[in-house]
């Protein structure tokens, strides 16, 4: 009772802010998406008048609870006949963009010497489903609040600028050719509400399009993952190479959280359609105010003086890692489409 009533006072304000953001995404910004808007207000309120620490313990449990629930949720809208309505192609595509996404995100990260957690979480989050990526991969690579915080806020900042030009250039590129300039969208941007507002200003047959491109990525965060653990052990045990094997084993469950399998759980059984009516739905409407309200906490907790001491370095960071993906998905469409 006691943990209940100190994350209170944390907990509510980043709910507040999540039902305001949702209210003013709905009434006069339906583009950026209340999630993102939350964020936002949250770096403005965290910076300035609320940084008062009976909020933090609050804030740390909406940040790291709420971004596991909202993924572990997100499996009951997924179903793995997407990959039919892809086709192989389309499925090489995905494969090809998100390996070379997280491979040059991995290497530039390394060269620019960010921290693991950093380049990690914005491979991530970047390749796969933006912040509900980058929650679900945070635990397993032990990264820190600062590190959670900036990987997110760059990550969004980044997706709304692609959610914004995309349908231009798909344009330009293709003209009236909708698959083509749906791939481009479901296969580069980094959150599923981002990904439909993009399509959205192009038109339906769009969205369809991307969506199914998007749930692609999706279902590939179990494999990422997984990978990232695998990888963030091996790290952590390369000073001493002795009974390897046996430490990552003894590590296996940190490899693949529980939000993880239960991702894939309810995947599978969405898949299979033991799922009731409505339920995907519901799980859906959680999973959207779970986001808001963790990124809402993210904003309260980031420290923008830190965010500003990395800003030149970091922001070429984060411009390069979507610029090679714009230009590598324009590549592949031309050549497998």
């Amino acid at each position: 009772m006691k943990k209940v009533l100190q994350n209170l006072p944390g907990f509510a304000l980043s709910l507040a802010i999540a039902i305001i953001s949702y209210l003013i995404a709905k009434w006069w910004l339906p583009m950026l998406g209340g999630a993102t808007v939350a964020l936002f207000i949250g770096i403005i309120l965290g910076n300035t008048c609320l940084k008062q620490p009976v909020l933090a313990a609050g804030t740390q449990f909406s940040e790291k609870k709420l971004l596991e629930y909202s993924v572990f949720l997100l499996g009951a809208t997924i179903t793995f006949q997407s990959i039919q309505q892809i086709g192989w192609n389309g499925v090489l595509f995905t494969a090809i963009q998100m390996s070379c996404t997280i491979g040059f995100a991995i290497w530039f990260g390394k060269r620019l010497q960010f921290s693991e957690g950093t380049y990690l979480l914005m491979a991530g989050g970047n390749a796969v489903c933006g912040s509900s990526a980058i929650g679900a991969i945070a635990p397993v690579v032990e990264a820190d609040n600062e590190e959670t915080g900036i990987a997110i806020t760059m990550v969004n900042l980044m997706g709304t600028v692609l959610m914004l030009i995309l349908p231009v250039i798909g344009t330009l590129l293709w003209h009236g050719n909708d698959q083509l300039r749906g791939i481009l969208i479901g296969g580069t941007v980094q959150s599923v509400g981002q990904v439909v507002a993009s399509a959205t200003m192009v038109n339906q047959s769009t969205v369809v399009t991307a969506t199914l491109f998007k749930i692609l990525r999706i279902i590939c965060l179990v494999f990422v993952v997984s990978t990232f653990g695998y990888l963030h052990q091996k790290q952590q045990t390369k000073a001493s190479d002795v009974k390897l094997s046996q430490q990552l084993l003894a590590k296996k469950s940190s490899l693949v959280p529980w939000y993880v399998l239960g991702f894939l759980a309810f995947c599978i059984l969405n898949s299979l359609r033991f799922l009731p009516n409505g339920f995907g739905d519901f799980c859906h409407f959680l999973s959207t105010w779970c986001e808001t309200t963790a990124l809402a906490a993210i904003g309260l907790r980031l420290n923008l003086k830190k965010l500003f001491s990395q800003g030149k370095q970091l922001m070429a960071y984060a411009g390069g890692i979507v610029g090679v993906q714009v230009v590598l998905a324009i590549i592949l469409i031309t050549v497998l489409f």
